[in-house]
């Protein structure tokens, strides 16, 4: 095989790399461990996760990805040089083509930045599209119909919805509130109820575990640990699924702002295409427990979860790379 070819959802919460043909063959957390002392990296991925929160001062661990974009470029190439070099192997014979997804909010200067970390991690070439057309792609979605199709896809730093029709993007709005954002949101509400601090990693197990979009009669409740704020010392507190409702309530009225404000600029004839079809979440967030039942009644459009959510737009970027030449419109619209 003379190419190489893949594509790279590089969010903000996670990485996934798809190669054509075998599919998904990396998952793991957007997150980077750097030795001071030593200025190289140290843990990529999973590894490093296991360190957030839990370094010495000579080392840091953190996310090089912020809401959809690059924060830190030099801890960016070296993470798409490790997932490269992870999926394809250190020793190879042609360097591979590579597209990435980018939020629809990007400039053209942060564009830019992601193009030039995947040429400097080792590749051939290098694409962007934009995440709601991978989605789309990756979600099955025939997007290059004169039908207008709405999709909704949130992650860990950023919502992009978008009306997709004839293989290009209509309108669209981009909303730095999603997945990273509801966890901060519960930080903030144990701290002021419970009078506890707790960490990212333990927002998000509580938002995974026993969140919901909306109310429950039956709700869950679960333990959590973490440090007084009176005392200084550890304690163990009960948090219930409709408090963790009340948490994030107003951050998911940002995603169903930003749901409206694309409706409301879609012409006619594609809104009702929408009503007919419905629109469709993509996203780890998209995940969220009951989150289509109150977009749907936030909008009064029926709303339905993707298959596989979580993998759709790596799978779209993986596709489109596959098959240029029919997506050309969709890529080339992002540069």
């Amino acid at each position: 095989m003379f190419e190489t070819k893949i594509g790279i959802d590089l969010g903000t919460a996670n990485t996934l790399v798809y190669v054509p043909k075998r599919g998904i063959i990396i998952n793991e957390p957007t997150v980077v461990a750097i030795s001071l002392e030593e200025n190289r990296v140290l843990a990529v991925g999973q590894e490093a996760k296991e360190m957030l929160g839990r370094t010495p001062e000579t080392i840091v661990a953190s996310r090089p990805m912020k809401d959809g974009v690059i924060a830190d470029y030099r801890v960016t190439e070296a993470m798409l040089r490790y997932f490269i070099n992870k999926a394809l192997g250190n020793v190879r014979f042609f360097r591979p083509e590579v597209m990435i997804s980018v939020p629809g909010g990007i400039t053209s200067t942060e564009r830019r930045a992601v193009i030039d970390a995947a040429l400097a991690a080792g590749a051939k070439s290098a694409y962007v599209i934009k995440e709601t057309v991978a989605a789309a792609i990756g979600a099955g979605i025939p997007i290059s119909e004169a039908r207008g199709n709405l999709i909704i896809d949130i992650g860990g730093g950023t919502t992009d919805v978008a009306v997709l029709s004839l293989g290009g993007i209509v309108n669209s709005t981009s909303v730095r509130t999603a997945g990273n954002r509801l966890d901060q949101a519960i930080i903030d509400f144990v701290r002021k109820k419970h009078g506890l601090a707790i960490g990212d990693r333990t927002a998000e197990e509580i938002k995974i575990n026993i969140g919901s979009a909306v109310s429950l009669n039956e709700e869950e409740v679960m333990e959590i640990k973490g440090r007084d704020m009176v005392s200084g010392l550890p304690k163990t507190v009960t948090v219930t699924t409709n408090e963790v409702v009340q948490a994030i309530s107003d951050e998911l009225l940002e995603i169903a702002k930003a749901v409206k404000t694309v409706l409301q600029e879609t012409p006619p004839e594609l809104a009702s295409d929408i009503i007919d079809k419905g629109m469709v979440m993509t996203g780890g967030t998209a995940m969220l427990r009951n989150l289509d039942h109150y977009i749907a009644q936030s909008v009064g459009v029926p709303c339905f979860l993707a298959e596989e959510p979580l993998l759709c737009v790596a799978k779209g970027t993986g596709v489109a790379l596959d098959n240029l030449d029919s997506y050309k419109k969709s890529i080339l619209s992002t540069k």
